[in-house]
């Protein structure tokens, strides 16, 4: 069951992730894109045409507010991709030696 936040169109799910209502988009992804691109509210909102400027700025609100721990989580998740980076390139180098030795 989702829980409403003080922040308009802000709620916490099932878990407590903070996700824009009405979407399964989480508060993380999209100030990951934000960080990542250095989209402005405007652009944010041109790039998920189904967020009113509103649900957006809701949004960017709810990160101020709770930088800190949006952050870590954020830091949380470039972790796991870089693990996940590292198993795929040792998984691509155990695939060339085996094409290399004929057993694929």
């Amino acid at each position: 069951m989702a829980v409403t936040t003080e922040y308009p169109h802000i709620i916490l799910d099932e878990q407590g992730t903070p996700t824009i209502q009405g979407t399964s988009l989480k508060v993380i992804e999209l100030i990951t894109e934000r960080l990542a691109y250095g989209w402005s509210p405007e652009e944010l909102h041109l790039q998920h045409p189904y967020l009113s400027l509103s649900q957006v700025h809701a949004a960017l609100a709810y990160y101020w507010d709770h930088a800190g721990e949006l952050d870590q989580g954020i830091a949380k998740r470039l972790k796991s991709v870089d693990k996940l980076g590292k198993i795929a390139k040792q998984q691509s180098l155990l695939l060339a030696r085996l094409k290399a030795q004929g057993l694929l």
